[in-house]
């Protein structure tokens, strides 16, 4: 039944032939996506892109409040702590089922937990899990009843709870793992709002209607999410009326939107930043000289304000504003002094060897990312790095990059969109977050004391004293400069004016069970 109302949905949907007028059929959503999925598993993918559907097909345990980065429950109605913070028990919502009619229950939770920490799991091999680092902490997943669930952690860690909010916590139906092993990706089973129903690769994802919803059944009939790549195709679809929604408006486009009565813009402020990874390992950027030399050398005011054109700010260190407590005001951003960064060049030893420099054609929060990379390198250019970009498709991309930049490249662009000020970090500046041990730290940045106050920060649970651990961390990785800080985003979308009750989250998700669209 669901392929055949999928189908008719699409054929529907005229916007698919090259020259026809295009329209979104009734009571359907279309969302103009930037790119392809990489897949439909939550625990298997990074990318927002991809995050922006899962969250519509599957629920988690908990989830951020409308609006919010605070958790409230979700598939668990209620959660007690021990007093010593190494075990979370969670009550969970009794009638659910997940959308291939198998129930929702604390063995199906225990499932989804040991399939990600276990390596001897049956369907551990259905990953790999690139984000299981979020419950590194977690011991043991025990089942107390149907309905209650233990997770024992080593240590006390303060994330844990919005960890379990994001998407790498979203619960899979362990029916569906069982029947399509490591092909779950392509055939997602949640308990959400809306439920899989086609994937026509390259072209749309459609997900219907959930009538039986625990939550509240959906107004929307479907949605269908469409990857337009380019930017100006996405723009041509969403002017034409192919699309209801656009995600990642490109900064030249919005005035136009603004000041049309047919359209609503949306802006969000959210924890951003926009930066270069460089390659610590090896030549020049193995000297810290070199890396400060490429933060003086990058005129990033020009960049927010041409480039951007003030949808974004400047960046001054890893830690996005946005997460006020934990951000430390004192930081200021590298100014542009192309004279500091000729200096700095010369004390570290580069003679002029050519650079590899990788691009992005679009992704998560990438925002203009070939035309941010070419100003980048002219002004490397211009205090005399020899620097070649090498441009790649988002997924393509990601798989040169994730894998670590040894051998292959001395910087790449990169976007990060986190829920906790532990998150980006800890995945990406760690030692024990190369990528050869699982993470995503692709520039090899080492510093035994970073390592220290982000183990500190994850087991102490008074906020102001994480406070001081992020933020003395932050001083640090400024001073070293492992990265390009460039940018801190305020993300946007547009949608038809008929389109009522969608909003923008903090968490940079698509939560699209309130949204409704008259006929």
């Amino acid at each position: 039944m669901r392929k055949f109302l999928a189908a008719a949905i699409a054929s529907a949907y005229l916007a698919f032939s090259p020259g026809v007028q295009a329209q979104t059929p009734p009571n359907v959503l279309v969302v103009g996506q930037i790119a392809e999925p990489k897949a439909l598993d939550p625990q298997a993918v990074t990318a927002v892109n991809d995050f922006r559907i899962l969250m519509n097909i599957y629920d988690g345990l908990v989830r951020y409040k409308d609006g919010t980065l605070e958790v409230e429950p979700a598939l668990a109605e209620s959660w007690t702590i021990s007093d010593d913070g190494t075990a979370y028990t969670f009550k969970l919502r009794e009638g659910v089922t997940f959308h291939d009619g198998t129930p929702f229950d604390a063995a199906a939770v225990k499932f989804n937990f040991d399939r990600m920490l276990k390596e001897d799991h049956p369907f551990h091999d259905t990953g790999p899990f690139p984000l299981a680092f979020f419950f590194s902490s977690v011991e043991e997943v025990v089942v107390d009843d149907p309905t209650t669930v233990t997770f024992k952690l080593n240590a006390p860690y303060a994330p844990f709870l919005s960890n379990l909010a994001y998407p790498t916590g979203l619960i899979v139906s362990p029916s569906a793992v069982e029947a399509n092993g490591k092909d779950f990706g392509r055939h997602p089973v949640g308990t959400g709002a809306y439920k899989f129903a086609e994937w026509d690769a390259n072209t749309k994802v459609v997900a219907v209607r959930n009538d039986d919803y625990w939550d509240g059944t959906p107004e929307l009939e479907a949605i269908i999410f469409r990857p337009i790549t380019d930017a100006n195709t996405r723009i041509a679809e969403m002017l034409s009326g192919g699309l209801d929604v656009m995600v990642e408006v490109p900064p030249d486009s919005l005035q136009q939107f603004k000041s049309d009565d047919n359209f609503e813009v949306l802006e969000q402020a959210g924890p951003h930043v926009w930066f270069l990874i460089l390659n610590a390992k090896e030549a020049p950027f193995n000297n810290k000289a070199a890396r400060q030399a490429a933060n003086y050398a990058i005129n990033k005011t020009a960049l927010v304000e041409n480039i951007l054109q003030g949808t974004a700010d400047v960046a001054a260190g890893p830690t996005p504003p946005a997460f006020a407590w934990a951000y430390n005001e004192g930081l200021e951003p590298y100014p542009y002094d192309p004279e500091k960064a000729k200096e700095l060049l010369k004390d570290a030893g580069y003679d002029g060897e050519e650079i590899t420099f990788y691009v992005t054609e679009g992704g998560s929060g990438m925002l203009d990312p070939i035309a941010m990379g070419t100003a980048i390198q002219a002004d490397l250019q211009a205090v005399g790095m020899n620097v070649k970009i090498e441009t790649y498709e988002w997924n393509t991309f990601l798989g040169k990059v994730n894998p670590g930049l040894e051998g292959k490249a001395a910087m790449a662009e990169m976007a990060w969109m986190t829920n906790d000020p532990d998150t980006l970090p800890f995945l990406a500046l760690r030692t024990e977050a190369f990528p050869d041990k699982g993470g995503f730290n692709s520039g090899y940045y080492s510093n035994p004391k970073v390592d220290d106050l982000l183990d500190k920060a994850r087991q102490v649970t008074d906020q102001a004293e994480r406070a001081k651990l992020y933020q003395e961390m932050q001083t640090i990785v400024q001073e070293d400069a492992p990265w390009v800080f460039v940018a801190n985003w305020k993300q946007n979308a547009v949608t038809k004016s008929s389109v009522g009750d969608f909003k923008l989250q903090p968490s940079f998700f698509l939560m699209l069970q309130d949204v409704k669209k008259p006929n």
